[in-house]
């Protein structure tokens, strides 16, 4: 099992958030999700591994594309 599937349903609610708030940075999506700050920016890379496409402005705000599956 590859280890982004089982923090997939954090994943999902990231991922909700940033569509929810788009541009959101990554401090302000912490707050929102009850986590430290680190443990967004850790992840984020799984989150891209899991098909969870994001782009990052350069501001750091954090924007969504489309899920791949």
């Amino acid at each position: 099992m590859a280890f982004w599937r089982k923090n997939e349903l954090d994943y999902e609610q990231m991922q909700h958030l940033i569509e929810q708030q788009p541009g959101i940075n990554p401090n302000h999506l912490a707050e929102h999700l009850g986590v430290a700050p680190s443990t967004v920016q850790r992840r984020l890379p799984s989150m891209e591994e899991a098909g969870y496409l994001l782009f990052e402005d350069e501001k750091g705000g954090l924007w969504p594309f489309r899920k791949n599956r």
